[in-house]
């Protein structure tokens, strides 16, 4: 039986998009996890520059062809997964022709980051969840990696807080050395109080920084792992003062390194 049933959702991920700190260690992470007797599912978004001949990435019908209305906007959600043989995994992407078939990650190519990535953030958390709704499968730890992501524990805590297969969930945020330049669409408090995310403390975001929005987020959250020696220090002391678990940064070649995110979420779900 597995120890713990782990949801990876990642903003990137080696071989589908380049090597990185960040998307080696969710490559190496899942592979670790599942070695180690747990039970792995993984995410990340079907960018327009991954190639999918190459990656041998197929549709999954039957988890395909829901409807999800972003800002008062349908917009078809598509499945597609792809294995890494040498790490007997499976990475599933969240797809969709109005937010990823430009071949492009978080921004164009002069580097400016993309007007809609509000929007596109919020389509992969909640394509995320509600396949993993429709896998009929219960994370006992979700871990979000890489800020595209981080919207994913306020929908876990806002949304799906009372769903049987969602609401019990560990929620993990992994800080990297990954901000953005700009703050998101000014209207994304407004955009996620549609989705039913009324909260107290929406004014955080009023200007989507990524400061604000990760400090919105780390007050949602069970714990912070420091994913980069660079991670932003003024957020990690924010999580320890709000008596987060905290997995301080590790160089990878160390040599307890999976162990000590092993025993970080066994931790968790004491």
């Amino acid at each position: 039986m597995a120890k713990n049933k782990i949801l990876y959702v990642c903003q990137q991920i080696m071989p589908y998009l380049p090597e990185n700190e960040e998307s080696a260690l969710c490559r190496q992470l899942s592979q670790a996890m599942q070695e180690r007797n747990n039970e792995i599912r993984t995410f990340m978004p079907r960018y327009g520059c991954v190639n999918e001949r190459r990656n041998q990435l197929h549709e999954v019908i039957r988890l395909s062809g829901m409807n999800l209305i972003i800002n008062d906007d349908d917009h078809q959600l598509i499945i597609k997964v792809s294995s890494i043989p040498a790490a007997r995994i499976q990475i599933y992407f969240i797809d969709n022709d109005d937010f990823f078939a430009r071949k492009a990650v978080l921004t164009n190519e002069e580097g400016k980051e993309f007007e809609d990535n509000d929007a596109r953030m919020m389509f992969f958390a909640r394509g995320v969840l509600e396949t993993v709704k429709k896998l009929q499968w219960t994370p006992s730890v979700v871990h979000c990696h890489g800020w595209f992501s981080a919207i994913v524990p306020l929908y876990l805590r806002k949304v799906f807080h009372d769903d049987p297969l969602l609401g019990g969930a560990k929620i993990v945020v992994s800080l990297y050395e990954d901000k953005f330049k700009q703050p998101l669409n000014s209207e994304l408090a407004t955009k996620l109080d549609n989705e039913g995310m009324g909260d107290e403390n929406i004014a955080t975001i009023a200007t989507p920084s990524y400061e604000n929005l990760m400090r919105f987020v780390i007050d949602k959250v069970d714990g912070v792992v420091a994913g980069s020696a660079n991670a932003d220090k003024a957020l990690l002391d924010y999580a320890r003062e709000q008596g987060k678990a905290i997995l301080d940064y590790q160089p990878v070649d160390s040599e307890d390194f999976y162990d000590n995110y092993d025993r970080f979420y066994e931790e968790l779900c004491k």
